[in-house]
């Protein structure tokens, strides 16, 4: 369609005003007052009301269309005449309008100011036949139920049919009453041939009376359940007035402001259709019951937890190692393997994957990396300490049947969070018990099992608790306490013990300024020089860890803090700097010294490696042979296992003996000791077993022990050395005592590369797969019986020797 100039208009006949209309149609016999507002539309209606008062009116397509052209409007409109006019202030006409006839528009023209269009009147051909007169009165039925189902149709609608004989007429009058779409009113418009048009009218009244009675439906149900709402609530109002005679006060304030938490709440259906329930139990008891105390607290938990609330995480992988580089020094594989979990949390979109269990000595930051994952990654952060706990009901509530009941430490620390994704620390997860009260490690398999946790229940609540979106931490000294089923569903992070210049950049960057301002020392008040501070690491801490370093730290603060306050102007004090010399003043004597390790070469004597709770440890073992009765003797607290080890340690020395040329009665005519130092310290693993050998070896064949090696490894009665756990902790442990050589199990060559750069580059490392190969290590002398070597012998072993011939 286009629009044409005025000449092409002149040319043609039948030419007419046009206006568009938004969201109305008007029919032929249609009287309606419309509001004509736009600029051309105005030119319009002053047009026709200039000439014969007639115009076309045509519906736009899409009423949102301020400036319609041709394209946004449908081809059918109506002929309508000018019958009154009132000009507005605001230049705006209000015009009453009656349709005249249909009309087709064939061409539309733009005036200066105004559109007109060319268009075709259609005439309505009307037969008269049986089936049309019996559409006719179904049509007039269906419309008298419609007006009177819909209060929307005032009943004087049906008066004004009964005066119209014109069929079209009588369909476009219905037609204009029709409470439908404009899209529909508008094919209405556009059907021509009566029966057409009443075939459609049928249709549309069809429809809309399944939906009138549909609507009559639901407004008696509801009408029914605001009645019972409103007997509820006399009968509300009656029972507070009773019970404000009886002096229990305004129950039902405290039940709405309940029913109100109830549906703020966001509750699973389970959840809320168990609050209402327990709502509606606590209205019927007497506020004195002891019941209704442990219902209220039952709704009160209910309505707290975060169902829905969650806190939106902020995953900028590099905001979060500045973070984690920020709090904590060292740790590079630690820090990567927790930004690789949390970038597949970010491409993923969610948290079901592995519980991290961050394992080593106390002291290396476990704990504080938990809080640094939460501030990096915008989470809140809880935490419990699992250690000591031996009830099952700790972890999964206990059941309401008791009073003082409460829910477990997850659902209370979930509660305490504020969000259904926090961060959970469980700490100390190695340390939990069991007794007859169950075991708190079974009701832990679940809480930590990506796969299961979505529906976690606890006792007190008896409802499910999505704890999917949690993400757990776990922390543990040893793993070999936690139960396997438990290992199965954590990934283990092992954290190494610190070397020592670790612990000096820890101590000058944190725990100097920490305890500085924890003291109110002022920057620049204390200064302790780097020399200063390994002197003080090397003889007067010795761990994996630094909680003891950061007390040494303290007890030095305090000493200057007092020396700060007797000064009568502390601002002004001069800052107080301490050296090497000075350490003994603020510390007392040296508690260790400078190696571990015995400082001169013995028989008998060796060093052996343990891993242990606090990390790498150093065993100095002791062996020595008396008269007796062939018994081996063990002291130094040693466990089972270590004590089997003991045993294979000796029978395989008594095997290698045989290439001495000792009396048949040797061993039976002998005791063998064997000590672990610190034996008040309990101590077990078979991990000692290749050094408990070689003090064997050592004593029985009178050769000493080189005494700046240390070794691990399990022996076997054949003399093989299988591989142990622990390796990068020991050897920090060695590094630190001072060793200068390592003996390694072959099996464990492949955790070499492993090991801290500094162990590396300040140990000599050697592996070996057999007993034979650690004793050419170890032995200062080659493990050869000679004459030479036998002449050196006296005493009791000497005279247990045969005698041979040269």
């Amino acid at each position: 369609m286009r629009l044409n100039s005025n000449k092409d208009r002149e040319e043609r006949g039948s030419v007419y005003p046009l206006i568009p209309l938004r969201d109305v149609v008007i029919f032929p016999s249609m009287a309606t007052a419309i509001l004509v507002g736009r600029q051309p539309s105005v030119n319009a209606v002053e047009r026709a009301i200039k000439t014969d008062k007639n115009l076309v009116v045509v519906t736009q397509k899409n009423a949102s269309v301020n400036e319609p052209g041709p394209e946004d409007l449908f081809l059918v409109g109506t002929i309508v005449k000018i019958f009154h006019h009132i000009s507005l202030p605001d230049g705006t006409i209000k015009v009453m309008l009656e349709g005249v006839s249909r009309a087709r528009i064939h061409e539309y023209f733009e005036e200066d100011n105004y559109f007109a269009a060319r268009i075709e009147e259609i005439e309505v051909d009307e037969r008269d036949t049986r089936e049309l007169e019996a559409l006719m009165r179904r049509v007039e039925y269906l419309f008298t139920d419609y007006v009177r189902m819909n209060p929307r149709l005032p009943n004087e609608v049906l008066l004004s049919l009964q005066s119209i004989e014109d069929r079209s007429v009588l369909a476009d009058t219905i037609a204009a009453h029709l409470l439908v779409h404009n899209d529909e009113k508008q094919r209405l418009l556009e059907a021509f041939d009566v029966e057409e048009r009443l075939m459609a009218i049928h249709r549309i009244l069809s429809e809309e009376l399944q939906l009138l009675k549909v609507e009559k439906d639901i407004d008696e149900k509801v009408s029914s359940q605001v009645q019972k709402t409103q007997r509820e609530l006399f009968l509300h109002e009656k029972m507070k007035a009773i019970k404000k005679e009886l002096g229990q006060g305004e129950e039902y304030e405290e039940y709405t402001d309940v029913k109100r938490k109830i549906k703020k709440a966001g509750m699973s259906r389970e959840a809320e259709k168990m609050a209402y329930r327990e709502l509606d139990r606590l209205r019927m008891m007497s506020p004195m019951a002891p019941e209704a105390t442990v219902v209220r607290n039952y709704i009160e938990t209910l309505t707290a937890l975060p169902w829905r609330k969650r806190t939106r995480d902020s995953l900028d992988l590099e905001q979060v190692k500045a973070k984690l580089d920020a709090d904590h020094y060292g740790l590079a594989k630690v820090k990567e393997r927790i930004v690789e979990f949390l970038s597949v949390v970010k491409l993923v979109g969610n948290l079901r994957g592995p519980i991290l269990c961050f394992v080593g000595p106390p002291g290396v930051g476990k704990t504080s990396l938990g809080h640094s994952i939460a501030d990096a990654v915008g989470r809140n952060f809880v935490r419990i300490s699992l250690g000591g706990i031996r009830d099952e009901a700790e972890i999964r509530g206990h059941r309401r049947t008791y009073i003082g009941s409460l829910p477990g430490r997850i659902i209370q620390m979930v509660r305490k969070a504020g969000s259904k994704n926090p961060v959970f620390l469980l700490d100390e997860i190695d340390k939990l018990g069991a007794d007859f009260r169950g075991d708190p490690s079974a009701a832990l398999l679940e809480v930590l099992d990506p796969d299961q946790n979505k529906h976690f229940s606890d006792h007190f609540l008896e409802v499910e608790f999505d704890l999917s979106e949690v993400m757990f931490i776990t922390t543990a000294n040893v793993m070999y306490t936690i139960p396997p089923a438990l290992q199965d569903r954590m990934e283990v992070i092992r954290l190494p013990g610190y070397l020592l210049h670790e612990k000096l950049a820890i101590a000058q960057k944190f725990l100097l300024p920490k305890q500085m301002k924890a003291h109110g020392i002022k920057p620049g008040q204390l200064r302790i020089s780097t020399g200063t501070m390994t002197d003080l690491i090397r003889l007067y801490t010795r761990e994996a860890g630094v909680r003891n370093l950061e007390r040494e730290l303290a007890s030095i603060c305090r000493k200057v803090a007092r020396k700060l306050a007797s000064v009568a102007e502390p601002d002004a004090a001069r800052s107080i700097r301490i050296t090497r010399k000075h350490l003994e003043s603020y510390l007392g004597i040296p508690k260790y010294s400078d190696s571990e390790i015995d400082e001169h070469e013995s028989v008998g004597v060796t060093t052996g490696l343990a891993w242990t709770e606090v990390g790498g440890e150093i065993l100095n073992i002791e062996v020595t042979l008396m008269p007796g009765k062939g018994e081996l003797i063990l002291t130094g607290q040693l466990g089972e296992v270590m004590q089997e080890s003991a045993k294979i340690a000796l029978s395989f020395a008594r095997n290698k003996a045989r290439m001495l040329p000792l009396e048949n009665d040797f061993f039976s005519s002998i005791d063998v000791h064997v000590h672990v130092p610190e034996g008040a310290i309990p101590k077990d693993g078979p991990s000692a077993g290749v050094a408990i050998a070689t003090a064997l070896i050592s004593a029985f064949f009178d050769i000493p022990v080189n005494r700046d090696i240390a070794m691990t490894g399990e022996v076997t009665l054949r003399g093989k050395v299988l591989p142990v756990g622990g390796i990068n902790e020991k050897s920090v442990a060695a590094l630190r005592a001072g060793v200068k050589k390592l003996i390694l199990p072959k099996g464990n060559e492949k955790n070499i590369k492993e090991l801290p750069e500094e162990v590396r580059k300040n140990m000599k490392i050697a592996v070996a797969d057999s007993m034979d190969q650690v004793l050419e290590h170890v032995l200062t002398k080659k493990l050869d019986w000679g004459i030479e070597h036998r002449r050196d012998l006296g005493g009791f072993f000497g005279s247990h020797l045969r005698k041979s011939a040269n």
